[in-house]
């Protein structure tokens, strides 16, 4: 990627407020339309007199959202006009869709390749399993089939639903779609294979399934929100440790003005570790989406065994596994996982089984592809961590998975796939629970300041002349921004990792292609590596400076975009 071509990248992002556009949806269809602005149309209000604001107005609130100082309602242009007049932020209720599913070849096998991939197995072997950790599994909702229901001692271990579309929690299933039962399928599955292998990541895990998502996978911001305040909520009452999240959309603003991020950002830094679909959207920078850019989180993209899963040389990046880096600059995804064409359980009557039967065992087997299978995995690894060592943090957590990563390496020992593509490298749950690195991840970072706007980040990218991607300290990792790599595989192995951040001061450094596409402005590591160039709190105590909701709220510029969770890409 040229210079040139990269600033006019670069310039229509900031042209439209860093939006992204290009969101996996399962028909991979263009966003609809915006609404009619004389009809009512779902927003979020935040701020602190939103309740009382619209009370006033006799609207009726359809969320109560205080995780975001936030209510939901459907408001008119007038009825949003007069609210922003009074110094709300308003956002449209963006639409969400479920991301992850493929074809490309009928099922033939049904081996659990993930847990040998991974090194679960040897964890296993040594009865380790995930005991005592609850995982929340937002999604289409889980069917509890027997081996999501029972446990690797046969226990029962599923708490039941929360509805977040409906406000409602029961004992009964509540799926159509079979997207969410595969990914909890894929976590903690306590069945075997021919070889004698759990298919689950974590057996032992217990399971909350908490559904923002309908048969078509389709949701919206504010019922995300909503799981998310429930388990924040009830984080201690069922030991809620690990959130996967395999969804992903468009950002459309810095990842901290986000309403869905703050949402995850709060669940993090209550002590539940988030764990994110990168997205499906393939090689090209910028395809991590929302909320796989926030920088706290673990975002995960996705590796194949080429249909081979007693071979590792041949293993290899998915084709179909979104890159970084993020627009604030940070290295995403952070690991990788396997992906492709994963066996998880799913009932032929569910809407994806009914879609693509082929993909169907014809008993209760389906084989997917995606970065939300991905994400499974790594949610079972974490939860297997914390089953042994439940004094881990999430930034505990997320360090020692990317300090055991093993990252894709050519013959000649040089990286395969640049760290925009591959994070840290694929993750290794042997060598991540008997790490005992600490400090190694979100460094630089607060996310009490980033939650109240005294203080926002930015990663260590830096652009050289040529236009391609590099890390402070690691200019030889360098990236042009498109597909690399062959199909051939690559050795997983050895582990380098980065993680430094500053504090974003000066929005006009991004609106400068100039100043980001010239190499000696960016490429001095001492400027980073000074911490009073960065360190002056005073310039961003300001939040009027991001406080103009204009870019983020107006519905005629944004529209009703779909935000993704992962559902459908080519089998590998």
């Amino acid at each position: 990627m040229s210079n040139t071509q990269f600033r006019s990248v670069l310039g229509g992002l900031l042209a439209v407020g860093l939006a992204i556009t290009g969101i996996a949806t399962l028909s991979e269809t263009s966003p609809e339309p915006a609404p009619a602005t004389s009809e009512a149309t779902s927003f979020l209000i935040q701020g602190n007199d939103a309740a009382q604001a619209i009370d006033a107005m006799k609207i009726a609130a359809t969320h109560q959202l205080p995780i975001i100082n936030a209510v939901a309602a459907e408001l008119t242009e007038s009825q949003v006009a007069t609210l922003k007049s009074q110094g709300l932020t308003l956002t449209p209720n963006y639409s969400v869709k479920a991301s992850g599913l493929a074809w490309g070849q009928r099922v033939g096998y049904s081996l659990a390749s993930a847990t040998q991939m991974t090194n679960a197995d040897k964890l296993h072997d040594q009865y380790i399993f995930g005991d005592g950790v609850t995982i929340v599994v937002m999604d289409t909702g889980v069917k509890t089939m027997t081996g999501i229901r029972h446990d690797a001692y046969g226990r029962h271990r599923v708490y039941g639903t929360y509805n977040a579309i409906r406000n409602k929690t029961s004992m009964t299933d509540d799926e159509e779609s079979g997207h969410g039962t595969h990914v909890a399928s894929v976590a903690i599955n306590s069945e075997f294979d021919a070889n004698g292998r759990y298919y689950g990541i974590a057996p032992d895990a217990r399971l909350i399934s908490v559904k923002a998502f309908d048969a078509n996978g389709a949701g919206s911001y504010a019922d995300v929100i909503r799981g998310l305040q429930w388990s924040i909520a009830y984080k201690d009452s069922y030991n809620i440790r690990v959130l996967n999240l395999s969804f992903s959309a468009d950002p459309r603003s810095y990842y901290w003005d986000d309403p869905l991020n703050q949402a995850v950002m709060k669940a993090w830094q209550a002590g539940i570790a988030v764990v994110t679909s990168a997205g499906n959207r393939g090689a090209g920078a910028f395809g991590v989406g929302v909320p796989g850019n926030v920088p706290y989180v673990i975002t995960v993209g996705a590796v194949t065994d080429n249909y081979t899963p007693n071979d590792y040389t041949d293993d290899r990046l998915a084709s179909f596994s979104s890159s970084g880096p993020t627009v604030e600059r940070f290295v995403k995804p952070d690991v990788v996982a396997p992906g492709g064409h994963l066996m998880g359980l799913m009932e032929d009557k569910m809407t994806l089984a009914k879609n693509h039967p082929e993909f169907h065992d014809g008993g209760k087997y389906f084989m997917m592809s995606g970065t939300s299978q991905a994400a499974g995995v790594v949610t079972g690894v974490v939860a297997l961590m914390l089953g042994q060592n439940p004094e881990l943090t999430p930034d505990d957590v997320k360090c020692r998975l990317m300090a055991a990563a093993k990252p894709a390496r050519k013959s000649d020992g040089s990286w395969a796939y640049s760290p925009f593509q591959q994070g840290a490298g694929q993750v290794d749950a042997e060598a991540a629970l008997k790490s005992t690195a600490t400090g190694c991840a979100n460094i630089g970072l607060d996310i009490e300041k980033d939650l109240n706007g005294t203080e926002h980040y930015a990663g260590p990218t830096m652009i050289n002349d040529a236009g391609e991607f590099y890390l402070v300290d690691y200019d030889s990792l360098f990236w042009n921004g498109t597909s690399e790599g062959d199909l051939s595989g690559y050795s997983w192995s050895d582990v380098s990792r980065w993680g430094s951040s500053t504090p974003w001061n000066d929005a006009s450094a991004w609106g400068d292609a100039s100043a980001w596409g010239d190499a000696s402005a960016w490429g001095d590591a001492s400027a980073w590596g000074d911490a009073s160039a960065w360190g002056d709190a005073s310039a961003w105590g300001d939040a009027s400076a991001w406080g103009d909701a204009s870019a983020w709220g107006d519905a005629s510029a944004w529209g009703d975009v779909n935000i993704a969770i992962n559902i459908w890409v080519d089998q590998e």
